[in-house]
């Protein structure tokens, strides 16, 4: 990492970087040489998330946020104004664990509502009370899932909730970017983390049977890609839905 004062180090906030591929992608942009921003609604784990990565050398700060609640967003807000310009955001906070199994019809309106509230109100929510910190030129990566492109069965309320996550990212980009501020998606496959725990083996298997590379997909497999949408280079790419999973699916 580069030798940085902590007054020269550009602000990414990561959101549901406690653990898994938040966690992968925050120890990256830290890495990358950023200030990281843990927002993690679990307080033990975010605060644990950042206390490791400070021991790595990243300047990381710890703030408690549930991203379905505008009063938690809102605090999280103005404990990042403190910091100065932001340049970065990376929606990650998503419910998936143990969401699947059930065909549409079977699915309840409370399971329904909470996971909408999460996964597309939640990112909506965060570049809403985010986006006016971003100084002259800023970064947002929103995380979706290539469930809501292949079109996944007994997952409606998931890949419906990621798919409102790239539609959303189509319309920031076209309101942001005179802003100087791009925002792309990334669309990973199943991948191997706390979060996928509970996804029933036969899914694992029809990744693992129907990916062109073989292989299981790490949370490293994404935090390369994350990381040049957060650079200088990825300037000129903006609105852009981009599936990392092995070949999975194909555009």
């Amino acid at each position: 990492m580069t030798e940085q004062s902590s007054d020269d180090l550009r602000t990414v906030v990561v959101t549901g970087a406690g653990r898994g591929l938040g966690l992968a992608m925050a120890r990256r942009a830290g890495t990358d040489g950023f200030r990281v921003v843990v927002a993690e609604v679990d307080a033990e784990r975010g605060s644990r998330a950042a206390e490791e990565l400070r021991a790595e050398g990243v300047d990381a700060r710890f703030v408690r946020c549930d991203v379905a609640d505008p009063d938690s967003v809102a605090d999280l807000a103005a404990f990042v104004r403190g910091l100065g310009p932001l340049y970065g955001l990376v929606n990650n906070a998503a419910l998936a664990n143990g969401v699947g199994g059930r065909e549409f019809q079977y699915i309840g309106v409370e399971a329904w509502d909470r996971l909408m509230a999460v996964n597309a109100r939640g990112p909506w929510l965060v570049a809403k009370a985010l986006h006016p910190l971003f100084g002259p030129v800023g970064r947002i990566v929103n995380i979706a899932s290539d469930a809501a492109l292949y079109g996944s069965p007994r997952l409606a309320h998931y890949i419906t909730s990621k798919g409102a996550v790239i539609a959303l990212t189509r319309a920031m980009a076209r309101e942001l970017g005179p802003r100087g501020i791009t925002v792309n998606a990334l669309a990973p496959g199943l991948t191997e983390c706390e979060a996928t725990e509970t996804v029933p083996a036969e899914r694992h298997g029809l990744y693992a049977a129907n990916r062109a590379i073989p292989r299981a997909q790490r949370p490293d497999d994404l935090t390369g890609l994350a990381s040049f949408l957060l650079s200088e280079e990825s300037r000129y790419l903006t609105g852009q839905v981009i599936a990392v999973n092995g070949g999975f699916t194909m555009n």
